[in-house]
Formats: structure tokens, sequence, C-alpha cells
């Protein structure tokens, strides 16, 4: 079969261990993304089984109504908000799914941010670099107030995290947040308003939804203090678009750290927040670690073999009638 894995970033996969089980298919990886449709049509045109790293690629009508010969869509994780699973039925196109979500990577993420950012160490080490000595003082974690907004698998992680440096976990998110929040001992936020005012460091570990798209707004940031940092290794879109820019521009918060974006990538280093001193960037990397692309990939490239096979699919769009059987 031909299989076509679009926005390959870390030009890896085929590194990885799982690769061996579609190493025998004609595989092609493509690791700068497309500058357009068409060219997206070109590279994708041709193939049976389509790889879809994460939310890299929109598989919208547009693009898959000029794919006919496409019969599978393998997903790398459980979900993508950047499919139209409702146009993939329509056109009996199958979507395969993983069945892991592991948090640890992105919690590690987090944490590192946290220090990174509340002790200046990207600032001062590309300061150093250059040949210039420390200028900056930073501030200290110990007995600052971290803010988790949903306290989920990454948000439990990162609130463990910071309690072990000695930070005080303040808690806001809906009821099963406040209930675990409650069991842990942590302080729990009387509302969002309370939690965005009292946060020294505020964590934004929402899962995006329908309802939580664009759930913190320029309000919520412009309570921030001066000295915070407002921290997403979620979803750019759980942010009203413009919003966190205009709200540093206004030094409420002072310092962001994020690893998403409104628009991805980001390539050649145009963002604003890339000019911004104050805050610290990461190229979405959360999930980006070995054992989570070797557990991830592997349950993508087993539900391939699946298909190659004739075999039944964990599908994200059960109701699908495929146009097209197994090559």
């Amino acid at each position: 079969m031909k299989v076509v894995i679009p926005d390959d970033y870390q030009d890896m996969v085929d590194r990885l261990q799982c690769f061996s089980t579609i190493r025998h298919h004609d595989v092609r990886r493509y690791r700068e993304p497309a500058r357009d449709l068409d060219q997206l049509v070109e590279r994708l045109q041709d193939a049976d089984v389509v790889v879809s790293i994460r939310e890299r690629v929109e598989f919208s009508r547009a693009l898959l109504e000029r794919l006919p010969k496409l019969k599978l869509i393998a997903l790398v994780g459980r979900n993508s908000h950047m499919l139209d699973f409702a146009v993939a039925t329509d056109l009996g196109i199958p979507v395969s799914t993983g069945v892991s979500n592991s948090p640890i990577a992105p919690a590690e993420l987090t944490l590192a941010l946290i220090v990174a950012s509340r002790r200046n160490i990207a600032l001062e080490a590309e300061r150093m670099k250059r040949g210039d000595w420390p200028c900056t003082l930073s501030h200290r974690l110990r007995g600052s107030t971290l803010g988790i907004f949903g306290l989920g698998a990454i948000g439990q992680l990162v609130a463990a995290g910071g309690q072990g440096l000695g930070m005080n976990v303040l808690v806001f998110g809906q009821k099963n947040s406040l209930e675990k929040a409650a069991a842990a001992g942590y302080d729990t936020a009387r509302s969002k308003t309370d939690l965005f005012e009292r946060s020294d460091v505020l964590s934004l570990s929402v899962r995006l939804r329908p309802e939580t798209r664009g759930i913190v707004g320029p309000d919520d940031l412009a309570r921030m203090k001066p000295s915070s940092l407002f921290v997403n290794v979620a979803r750019a879109e759980l942010v009203q678009p413009g919003a966190l820019l205009e709200a540093l521009e206004k030094g409420r918060p002072g310092y962001a750290a994020v690893d998403v974006y409104e628009e991805e990538p980001i390539v050649n280093g145009k963002h604003p927040f890339l000019k911004m001193p104050n805050v610290l960037c990461t190229p979405h990397l959360g999930w980006a670690e070995w054992e989570n692309f070797e557990l991830y990939f592997q349950e993508c490239f087993e539900q391939i073999v699946k298909f190659e096979k004739g075999e039944p699919l964990r599908l994200g769009n059960p109701t699908v009638k495929p146009r097209h059987l197994a090559v």
C-alpha cells in the first residue's frame, strides 16, 4: 500500500522501533508542511493510507473530496479536532484511532516551563552565549501560588510537581476537578475570577471541547498580577484569539510560557511572542518524546496492519460504509 505521513516535523518517524510494522509498504514522509491546499492534495492524492499526526493537518471537506483513492486515515492519538469525522463518514473514509492518552510528557513540559520561566533560565542562558553576564532577578517558586485550571490527568501531575517544589496549589474547574482537589488537600478557588486574581503561576489544563473553546478571555487575563506567569501547554484555542498577546502588551500577566499557537507550525520566527523577552516559547513539544511517540505510533501502525489484513479496526467513525477495501 501507499502510505503517506505528512508533517513529520521531527523527521524521525522512520527511526521508531514500531516503524518496522509498516516498513514493507511504500511509505513517503514529508517534514515541511504543505504551502497550500493544492500542494497538500498533490502529496496525498495517490495514498491508500494517510497517517495523521495529531493536529498537524486539517482534514476538511475541501481536502478529502479531492482524495478519491484514500482508503484509510490512521490517527496518531485518540482524536483530532482538525479532522471532520462527519465528512469522512459521508465520503466513506474510515478513520482509525489510538487508545492511549499519556499525561506524563505534557505535565513534565509544563513543570519545566514553569521553572525555566520563573527563574529566567532560557533568557540568561542566551545572554551568556552572547557574552553577557546575568542581569535579571527571577521569582522564587516556593511559597507562591500555582493555579491549576482543570485538575484532569495532566493537571494532577502538574499540581503534584508544584507541591513538591513548595508551591501552594489552587484549583478551579468543573465539579470533578474541585472534588479531586479537596481529596488531595489542595485549596479551591471560589470562581474563575478568584483563580486568575490569586495565582502567581496559572497552568491551563482544560480539555478542548466546543464549550471550552475561548474559555479564557481578556477580562480573565487582565485580573492576573503584573508579576504572574500564564502557562499553556494544552490548546491555543482555549484562549480567545489575540487575547494573550494583548494582555501581555498591557502587562497583566507579566509573563507567559506557551507550547501551542493559534496557527502552527511557527516558521521563520514569525510570531510576536518570539520578540517578547517575557514570553518563553516551545514548538508544541508537550507530547513529543521517544516513549510517547513509540506508544502512539505503534497503536496507529497496528491499525494499518489490521486494515491490510482486512481485520476489524478501532474506528472513530464506526458507522462509516467504506468506499474501498484494503489493498
